[in-house]
């Protein structure tokens, strides 16, 4: 192994091998603590310490870096306290995430860190949206993110490097091929010779580098980290290197022919970097010793100090409270110019408040700029805003949706538009995993709105017409929001993206062209989570949204019904204060909703005014919605899947109890 010192000085030298220990050090302490029972788990980076630490030092401490599970150098480079990274491991209080993550699914944005989830390939887009909002501000900064050899061969990868390649973002893409996805060896991964082959494809360019040499990592990634806060682009690194323990402990390695650990075990890169000291005379036997020993006693002093802090007791109110960032809606009051306007031009005219109230607000997605989207939504904002803050993007959701989520890291706001409702399926791993979990793993916020063109009734099909709210309300971390009206959908939408929590904001767009109403000229919000009356009657409650709120105002005009029609606005959270007051004044309640009826969101409310509400009910409980089948194409067999004609029976049935 070859070791260029490239003017480096003797100190910084020797700070690089003291660097290199001290991850060391602690894995062989954690790997002891494992066989008595102490910690629960351990992902072992020994022999790949290089590569953490080389990169580590070759960044500025406030250029973000996105680390994996084998980057404990990573953590102790950015002078992460032991004691609290000890608690970490032993789920503590004191710990990075309060006993609710193991490991290193942990990030802290005082560091620069950004924590990984098990997934792998989501923190790829993450770093993109850290690098865009550096290239935004024109800051010269460097974003750095790690990903395994597996990692390579998922979408998010090749998502993350196409996206970051056509907008020139300024990130290093690391990958550490340590020669196995868990027990699957790189011949059975991918067909290409080397891994920076896959960079050729995005147009960007790639480097293979030794990865147990610490100097060679820290001189490439120095220089590349230079060259690209100047000329802001992506470039690929692939860091050959070896894992010499198992996948976590409990996996073992057998599975990984005995030769390699004999031929990677003369390239460690701790006792191959001490050798080259020494024959340099910078350090001797004695200094070894000598730093071990004082490491060794750092490392077990801060292990008592974690080891005396209390285990965790409980708190049901405090865990609730803190699956969100705590906000408080500011109202922003209604001023009394209005005019008339359809529901597609309130959205617009909030996306352009917003804009304007918050500079570090952008939209991204497909076809948003000079298109104005596929439903006209965004158009004319381009010409008013830039391409900088209203931006195109490539046909990938996750890689967006975690771009949306890194530059909010960074103290941005984005409103990411889904073409429709359907393809956010492509993203889900981003939204649930990731978006969603992260105020709660880690205090981290994800300051996002998700638009979603929604719903059925425009002769669309099974792939353009889907209502899926219920998937994101059955999420903790997320709020939901379905207007039903453009007034509604204005100051709504102005609320979400004042609020820092990740939002899904549907807009079914058969509403879009169909339904005017007043709406105010200027700024305005709407609390959300507060239900609207928009009917007001004795004999029945009719809980409902979107589509549904117009269905069910027709058909009480038509049937002569004395109802309140519940308008529920938001459905994470939703309103029980206002569904409760209701069912104490009418005694009869139906729900309806255009989404399915297995596992809609009528299921959860009816079952809790059961809970609730009990004594005050003068009959079952209804739910109206549209058949457990896919959204079919044909007008004769959509109208057949959806409920309204349903619910006029359903509710004449329910009136008459």
């Amino acid at each position: 192994m070859k070791f260029e010192k490239n003017n480096l000085s003797e100190s910084f030298l020797i700070e690089l091998y003291n660097s290199l220990l001290l991850p060391r050090l602690i894995e062989e302490k954690m790997l002891n603590l494992l066989r008595q029972g102490k910690i629960s788990k351990w992902f072992s980076g020994i022999g790949q310490e290089a590569i953490s630490v080389g990169c580590t030092k070759a960044l500025m401490k406030d250029e973000f870096i996105l680390p994996m599970h084998r980057n404990l150098g990573v953590f102790t480079g950015r002078g992460l306290e032991l004691s609290k990274l000890f608690s970490q491991f032993q789920g503590k209080e004191n710990g990075f995430s309060k006993g609710r993550e193991r490991s290193f699914h942990f990030g802290s944005n005082v560091h620069n860190i950004f924590g990984m989830i098990s997934h792998l390939g989501p923190q790829l887009g993450v770093a993109d949206g850290i690098a865009l909002w550096h290239k935004i501000k024109k800051e010269k900064k460097c974003t750095l993110v790690f990903t395994g050899d597996g990692g390579t061969s998922e979408g998010d990868f090749h998502e993350a490097l196409n996206v970051a390649a056509v907008w020139d973002l300024p990130v290093i893409f690391l990958i550490e091929n340590n020669g196995y996805g868990l027990s699957t060896p790189t011949s059975e991964q991918y067909r290409c010779k080397k891994l920076i082959d896959k960079g050729v494809g995005y147009g960007i360019e790639a480097i293979q580098i030794e990865g147990n040499n610490v100097l060679e990592v820290y001189n490439i990634i120095t220089k590349y980290a230079k060259e690209i806060r100047k000329n802001p682009r992506p470039v690929l690194i692939e860091a050959l290197t070896f894992r010499m323990r198992g996948h976590e402990e409990a996996s073992g390695t057998k599975y990984i022919p005995k030769k390699y650990f004999e031929e990677w075990g003369k390239k460690d890169p701790i006792l191959n970097y001490e050798k080259f000291l020494i024959e340099e005379k910078l350090i001797d036997n004695s200094f070894v010793k000598e730093t071990k020993d004082e490491i060794k006693t750092l490392i077990d002093n801060e292990w008592e100090i974690s080891v005396s802090e209390p285990d965790i007791i409980p708190d049901t109110e405090k865990e609730t409270r803190d699956v969100y960032f705590p906000y408080k809606h500011v109202p922003a009051n209604i001023g009394e110019s209005k005019t008339k306007k359809r529901f597609v031009n309130a959205i617009t005219e909030a996306l352009a408040e917003s804009m304007s109230k918050f500079p570090e607000l952008i939209i991204m997605g497909q076809d948003v700029a000079d298109y104005g989207g596929v439903f006209k939504v965004t158009e004319g904002l381009v010409e008013r805003f830039g391409k900088e803050r209203v931006r195109n993007t490539p046909l990938c959701e996750s890689a967006i949706i975690g771009t949306a989520l890194g530059y909010s890291v960074k103290g941005g706001k984005a409103v990411v538009e889904m073409q429709f409702a359907d393809f956010i399926s492509s993203g889900f791993t981003q939204i649930i995993n990731n978006v969603a979990k992260i105020y709660y793993r880690w205090e981290q916020n994800a300051d996002i709105v998700i638009r979603m063109p929604t719903g059925a009734g425009v002769g669309a099909g099974p792939f353009h017409s889907q209502s899926n709210e219920a998937w994101f309300v059955h999420t903790p971390g997320l709020k939901v929001v379905y207007p039903s009206t453009p007034f509604d959908a204005k100051g709504l939408l102005n609320s979400a993206i004042a609020d820092p929590n990740p939002i899904m904001y549907f807009e079914h767009k058969a509403l879009y062209r169909s339904v005017s109403g007043e709406v105010p000229d200027d700024y305005y919000t709407i609390e959300i989570g507060k239900a609207n009356l928009v009917n007001e009657g004795d004999e029945v409650l009719i809980i409902t949204y979107g589509m549904g709120v117009h269905w069910a105002i027709e058909i009480v005009k038509e049937l002569n019904i004395s109802a309140d029609i519940l308008d529920l606005r938001s459905l994470m959270p939703w309103d029980k204060e206002a569904v409760e007051k209701s069912v104490k004044k009418t005694g009869k309640v139906i729900i309806l909703h255009e989404d399915c009826l297995t596992g809609g969101i009528g299921g959860e409310i009816s079952a809790w005014i059961s809970e609730n509400c009990f004594e005050f009910l003068d009959a079952p409980i209804m739910r109206s919605a549209s058949l457990d089948t896919p959204v079919p194409f044909s007008t004769n067999l959509e109208k057949n899947f959806l409920p309204k004609e349903r619910f006029k029976e359903q509710l004449k049935k329910l009136n008459r109890y």
